[in-house]
């Protein structure tokens, strides 16, 4: 069975999840250090904000030429630290220079005065940069996380104070010296080592304008509320419960390689990733039994490794809290097609698992399960499909197969999602908006959209000197 290690003195560090092992350590910021580094962050805002943001761009674009250049080391880096697969960190690593280089070569555009009409004069859209913000991001995706929200914000203007997840520091400390070596001026993008419990304090100060937060939703509940107190803004992304809708049995196994791969990405450890698959009759049975033997086929090893097909999870807390989600399902009369146990090998490994049977009085069918475990629904009709898919306190993506369009659309367009793919698992593209609805928060990163969540829309009209001066209400 798996092995725990207990973490020495600070709760920042490097547990290598394949063998629990202690790995290096990091020590904690105290309230000082954290009053300087916000300082030092207001202090470069005023430089950076008047920068040309052609140079601020190039500074994002050349970050993506150094990452494409560390490619190799960033992604071991991210399979040491949370215990993904090589080939997973590879393409994370991928999308993440792909998402720096979109705001680097097409951000000034998109920050472009947007006209609007007037009578007798001119009046625009202008983009500026709101001062400091702080973002709080996961262990998951420790590089792509931290790009989503820093690439568009650096181009913008704003300074960042980055709060990596405490169990992958060393990620955190990369994407730190990369921005500095893509020429980035000090006290513009800092990391912040400091617990989550001390980032209030950084909120709460008068010169941070922003948060953003992916995480958990009582993380993001207790910083939404401090935020809303202080009047700052806020993007919150808090995970999901994404409904995978299968409509017929064409095609089937396209079908089938794309709820596996969706599901098994990271091993489950996505926000996005089809947790819930929603099958109607006639694909069922078919589907369950083929998801079941690509589940059961998949062997446990170490991440690093190109042979491995079953990683770790993130660490051994992970583990278990996956496990009591099964055990409680087991217990109320699922059935675990395949696995629901661990694996039987030290690190912090979960067997692949299929559950059916799935009842609203177990935490399955409420809770955002996050590991490699599929629960499979069978319903009657299109009806019932998006009925359950509604059934959750989530609404971030979602994804409905089949092989008439338009009635995928049709389902589709009554999903409570921010985010619907037909035919394809929800992914993440550096010109798509991702974001949700409901309990998976508010706002939307990437994209045109994602560069002016923290940007001032400011107003500027601009009248000849002999306009008549009306009343201000017209």
């Amino acid at each position: 069975m798996s092995q725990s290690t207990t973490v020495g003195h600070s709760s920042i560090a490097t547990v290598n999840p394949y063998t629990n092992e202690l790995v290096r350590e990091f020590p904690a910021m105290d309230e000082a250090a954290i009053d300087q580094a916000v300082h030092a962050a207001h202090h470069a805002f005023a430089g950076w904000r008047a920068t040309p943001v052609e140079e601020r761009a190039a500074r994002v674009a050349e970050a993506a030429r150094l990452m494409r250049e560390r490619s190799e080391e960033l992604a071991h880096l991210v399979t040491l630290e949370m215990g993904k697969l090589i080939r997973h960190s590879r393409t994370e690593v991928d999308l993440a220079a792909r998402i720096l280089q979109y705001y680097g070569e097409q951000g000034p555009g998109l920050l472009a005065d947007e006209p609007l009409e007037i009578e007798g004069g001119t009046a625009v859209i202008a983009n500026a940069p709101l001062g400091v913000l702080l973002g709080v991001q996961p262990w998951n995706f420790p590089i792509y996380q931290v790009v989503r929200f820093a690439a568009p914000n650096l181009v913008l203007g704003n300074t960042i104070l980055l709060k990596h997840a405490s169990s992958t520091p060393q990620c955190g400390l990369a994407m730190e010296q990369l921005f500095t070596d893509a020429g980035v001026p000090h006290g513009v993008y800092t990391n912040v080592w400091a617990p989550g419990s001390r980032m209030g304090r950084i909120i709460e100060n008068p010169v941070v304008q922003g948060v953003s937060l992916t995480g958990s939703n009582k993380a993001g509940a207790s910083v939404g509320e401090i935020a809303g107190r202080k009047v700052r803004k806020s993007v919150l992304e808090l995970g999901g419960s994404d409904p995978f809708i299968v409509l017929d049995a064409d095609d089937l196994d396209r079908t089938v390689e794309a709820a596996v791969v969706g599901r098994l990405h990271n091993m489950g450890q996505s926000c996005v990733s089809p947790k819930r698959m929603i099958v109607v009759p006639e694909a069922y049975e078919a589907f369950v039994d083929a998801v079941a033997e690509r589940f059961g086929g998949l062997q446990a090893g170490d991440p690093a490794d190109e042979s491995t097909t079953l990683a770790p999870l993130s660490s051994e807390q992970a583990a278990e809290q996956l496990m009591d989600q099964v055990r409680d399902a087991l217990d109320k009369g699922a059935t675990a097609v395949v696995g629901g146990q661990r694996v039987d090998r030290p690190g912090a490994f979960v067997q692949a698992t299929v559950l059916t049977g799935i009842t609203p009085e177990m935490r399955a069918y409420t809770e955002e399960l996050f590991g490699p475990v599929a629960v499979i629904y069978r319903v009657a009709d299109d009806a019932q499909a998006v009925a359950l898919a509604n059934a959750s306190p989530f609404g971030l993506g979602s994804a409905v197969f089949g092989s008439d369009l338009e009635r995928a659309r049709a389902v589709a367009d009554r999903l409570e999602t921010g985010m619907v793919w037909i035919n394809h698992p929800t992914s993440s593209e550096p010109n798509l908006p991702f974001g949700g609805v409901k309990d998976s928060g508010y706002g939307r990163e990437l994209s045109h959209l994602g560069i002016t969540e923290f940007a001032n829309r400011r107003l500027v009209v601009t009248m000849p000197t002999d306009a008549v001066i009306r009343d201000a209400l017209g």
